[in-house]
């Protein structure tokens, strides 16, 4: 199954070059891919350094670093989209990197996440046993060792 979607991703985007290469040219084309993999890694290096700094600051402040480790996440993700040959791969990581649509992107994101863990966690927590009818009761330590 991945082995097609890498294929079918391939093929998207070697039809979206050609059709950008009729648009504007070969050489043209090219000088945009290669272009993509500096302005990558230059967010990369910019944006993922100000990402840790923001986590850094969020565990040294005691606050849940939630927040900016989802905004990390979209960055490194964004920036290897980068990297990659490819106008869809341009597009998409353009997008995790802008902070409007990575802000629609965190959201999603952390919306998933948090529906998967709240499924996950219920499902493990069903199936060891509780005391729902409260019949538990505090021990004497004294009745525990004779």
């Amino acid at each position: 199954m991945i082995v097609l979607l890498v294929i079918g991703w391939f093929l998207a985007e070697l039809f979206v070059a050609i059709k950008v290469a009729d648009a504007i040219g070969v050489l043209e084309t090219v000088l945009l891919l290669i272009l993509a993999w500096p302005v990558g890694a230059w967010a990369l290096r910019t944006q993922g350094a100000a990402a840790w700094r923001r986590l850094s600051t969020a565990v040294s402040a005691g606050r849940s670093p939630g927040h900016e480790a989802l905004d990390g996440a979209l960055i490194l993700i964004g920036g290897l989209l980068l990297i990659i040959p490819g106008f869809i791969s341009d597009v998409l990581g353009a997008c995790a990197l802008l902070p409007p649509t990575r802000v629609l992107l965190r959201r999603q994101l952390a919306r998933h996440l948090h529906s998967r863990f709240v499924v996950g966690a219920a499902r493990f927590g069903s199936s060891r046993p509780s005391d729902v009818d409260s019949t538990a009761t505090d021990v004497d330590q004294a009745q525990l060792h004779p």
